[in-house]
């Protein structure tokens, strides 16, 4: 009983906010669009990865195509009260981006069998692969022909269209660029229901706006992703440092080298601040050997913080090693890294791109995965590293942490500027991303509390020193903190809105516009 009783408000919720008025409630559902009442539905809705907001949606819609997605927006646009509209992919966001209080989630990541499977283009290269794809199954999918996409994150379960929504970065940007640098074309639904297909030529406008632009202007439904052949293993190498600007100045160089005719280059740079007393092995891989471990205090020096350098060199099962080995051994060599700290690993390409699950995997066993997520991602200019290091790893992040600091820097040239997502104002640019779980297990420097007022102080010292970062994944709660994020860019962000999404329907969860429909919406 409870369970049909909850099942009728949330569809009479519905009816009322679309304002309709019918004989039925059942009605919507079968003249209109297919939502799920179901409360398993809608409490994965309510719910992302930070876990730490919670905002229930009236339903859900599993979409079997453009057609669904674009009939539901056009409902919630003609509709005379009007509802929000947010799509989810694997619900990997941190604040809540993805949820919708009032209206509907579009879950665009689902079972098998219901959307388009990718389709692979063999001779141009390219894959056109439904939005709520998986990366891993695009992955999986390429790899039948030989090829795979340039740029990855460094977690394959997300949605395309999610790390299209806001750029999709890893080891592979300072060559290849982000992810968004990487697509031929997409089909976007936009806040009036419209379908348009569009890319750098066609319908630019829309294509650089949804590229990066966090839901604001359209629902990928569809993205043309660039392939390359793809390497059948990879040379993975780890070294350590314990001086912050010879580590910097490694990173730095290595990436450069992609600019220069030199055709030794490592495939994959990134790196991660080891801040914890104790072992090097922490939960992002298992990578270190438990049968070598090595102690910080054993080679630390000047500090309790170490640097991490992480870098690749991808071959094919025909290469031959020798060369590999002489390549790796000569790149290594113009290096200043710890001479007693290399680690090297040789393994599979798909299992290095995938080595996140394997930890994913062991955290869930450890009942460690479904806890708060207080992430903080920021980009930082390459002039102020040194005095973020200084104020932030030597600094407010103390000697503990419960999850991995990475830091790598990225070329700026390989971002395309008329796409809404906002760096600094330099050619080369650090990601800092504080990945950190707040844990109940009697520590109080793990906390949720206390990790939420460390990313606080993080910014609050980067706004004092004028350090000039800006935030990836951003989250802000008023719209002046995100025209202060955008900067120059608002007055295009704000007219795009006005052009593609006027009434403010799509993804609500980011706070950046107030629906226009405030009168049936919860409080922010």
């Amino acid at each position: 009983m409870a369970t049909k009783l909850l099942l009728l408000l949330a569809i009479y919720r519905l009816i009322v906010i679309v304002g309709l008025t019918l004989d039925h409630p059942t009605d919507l559902i079968q003249t209109e669009i297919q939502l799920s009442f179901s409360l398993e539905d809608i409490y994965e809705a309510s719910h992302d990865f930070g876990n730490m907001i919670t905002t229930e949606p009236s339903g859900v819609l599993h979409p079997s195509s453009t057609h669904d997605v674009a009939k539901l927006v056009k409902l919630a646009y003609e509709s005379p009260q009007g509802f929000p509209v947010s799509a989810r992919g694997h619900g990997h966001s941190i604040n809540g981006q993805a949820q919708t209080g009032n209206g509907v989630v579009v879950q665009m990541s689902g079972p098998r069998g219901l959307t388009p499977r990718p389709v692979v283009n063999e001779e141009l290269m390219y894959v056109d692969v439904w939005g709520g794809e998986l990366w891993i199954d695009v992955l999986n999918s390429t790899l039948m022909y030989g090829l795979a996409p340039r740029s990855w994150t460094d977690y394959l379960y997300l949605s395309v269209g999610g790390t299209l929504s806001n750029a999709g970065i890893s080891g592979q940007a300072f060559n290849h660029g982000p992810q968004i640098s990487n697509v031929h074309e997409i089909d976007v639904v936009t806040g009036k229901g419209d379908v348009v297909t569009c890319s750098d030529n066609q319908s630019s406008v829309l294509f650089h706006a949804v590229m990066g632009g966090l839901g604001q202007f359209g629902i990928i439904t569809r993205a043309r992703i660039a392939l390359e052949p793809s390497p059948q293993r990879v040379r993975w190498i780890r070294v350590l440092y314990s001086n912050f600007s010879t580590f910097t100045h490694d990173q730095e160089y290595l990436i450069s080298l992609h600019d220069r005719l030199s055709s030794q280059k490592f495939d994959y740079v990134e790196g991660f601040v080891i801040v914890d007393e104790g072992l090097i092995n922490n939960w992002r891989s298992s990578f270190f050997s438990p049968s070598n471990p090595i102690k910080i205090s054993s080679i630390a020096a000047g500090g309790n913080v170490l640097y991490c350098l992480e870098i690749t060199k991808n071959y094919y099962q025909h290469s031959d090693r020798e060369s590999i080995d002489q390549e790796v051994e000569a790149l290594l060599n113009k290096l200043n890294y710890i001479p007693s700290s290399v680690f090297t690993t040789d393994l599979p390409y798909v299992d290095f791109l995938n080595r996140v699950h394997k930890a994913e995997l062991k955290l869930r066993s450890k009942g460690l995965w479904d806890v708060p997520h207080p992430w903080l991602n920021l980009f930082v200019p390459k002039s102020r590293i040194d005095d973020f290091d200084k104020g932030v790893f030597k600094g407010i992040l103390g000697n503990k942490t419960s999850g991995p600091i990475l830091i790598y820097p990225v070329n700026k040239n390989k971002w395309d500027e008329d796409t809404s997502v906002v760096t600094p104002n330099e050619d080369m640019f650090y990601l800092v991303a504080l990945l950190r779980s707040a844990l109940q297990n009697g520590d109080e420097a793990l906390t949720l509390e206390r990790l939420s007022n460390e990313n606080r102080q993080v910014l609050d010292f980067c706004k004092e020193q004028n350090i000039g970062v800006k935030q990836y994944l951003p989250h802000y709660t008023t719209q002046q903190e995100w025209m202060d994020h955008y900067g120059e860019k608002w007055p295009q962000i704000y007219k795009s809105k006005m052009e593609f999404d006027p009434r403010h329907i799509l993804a609500t969860g980011q706070k950046i516009f107030q629906p226009s429909f405030t009168s049936m919406m919860r409080s922010w």
